[in-house]
């Protein structure tokens, strides 16, 4: 079945005067009167109502863990003092800042001559490359988020949310032979004093001890039994031809001007 039809074949039997959600056993948001909140998780929308639920007992929170994530390192400030520099300290910064991205320019305008791009492609080459640089620098961590899950013994709920100056007043009931729910609201009573149930990942923080036991409890990984290096139907000659590319030599030595003052000097 096609989610427009679904769609269309709901809002014919529903009410309009009504918040109507169908949401799948993790709370994502599949059918909504407003476009904008499809595919998103429901405590995002209504925190109010995703709070409530939790507290019947119709979803229940699992932790879990991404143990390839990235994550910003953290920011050191090792002295108060950092920032006091010196005028000539600051001067001999800001000239090896302009060595490194004169630096950065000739080797982009050195590949765009070697690949024979034109001009407009080499522009948008040393932006990307240009903002790319300016990214902050991820590192491997372990982060840890919540995940809510539908408890199937409880098919159908209904209750009052008591939002201040109104009542907001709610019925769930599972859709038979799926894994979905209907969740039918009260728009007229403003809950916003609810916070948002978001699901944002947090870094785990390891102690010494905690960390080496994570370390040794990581499986190995293996390398393939066979290597496939070569196929019978492989045509070489459909490569990019990067073999014909040719860097210039006084543009590899370039970068060594821009460490020829001792980083202890700008300290």
């Amino acid at each position: 079945m096609r989610m427009g039809f679904l769609q269309r074949t709901f809002w014919a039997a529903t009410r309009q005067d009504l918040d109507c959600f169908v949401i799948d056993s993790n709370g994502f948001i599949l059918i909504s009167e407003r476009p904008q909140e499809m595919g998103r998780f429901l405590g995002e929308v209504d925190g109010a109502l995703v709070t409530q639920l939790l507290g019947m007992g119709v979803f229940s929170q699992v932790t879990m863990y991404d143990y390839q994530a990235m994550c910003k390192p953290p920011t050191h400030h090792p002295s108060a003092s950092r920032p006091l520099v010196s005028p000539i300290s600051a001067l001999l910064t800001a000239a090896r800042w302009l060595v490194n991205e004169l630096v950065l320019l000739l080797l982009e305008w050195s590949a765009w001559g070697s690949w024979h791009a034109d001009k407009a492609e080499a522009k948008t080459v040393f932006h990307h490359s240009h903002k790319h640089k300016k990214q902050d620098v991820l590192q491997p961590c372990d982060t840890a988020y919540p995940v809510f899950v539908h408890q199937t013994a409880i098919r159908e709920a209904n209750g009052i949310i008591e939002c201040g100056a109104c009542q907001k007043t709610f019925v769930m009931q599972q859709i038979p032979k799926s894994n979905l729910l209907l969740l039918v609201t009260d728009p007229t009573c403003d809950c916003s004093i609810f916070p948002p149930v978001l699901q944002e990942a947090t870094e785990v923080k390891y102690n010494a001890s905690v960390k080496c036991d994570r370390m040794r409890s990581q499986k190995l990984r293996r390398r393939p039994d066979a290597c496939h290096a070569f196929h019978p139907e492989e045509n070489a000659q459909d490569c990019g031809g990067t073999s014909d590319t040719s860097a210039s030599h006084p543009l590899l030595l370039l970068p060594l001007c821009a460490w020829v003052v001792p980083p202890r000097l700008l300290r």
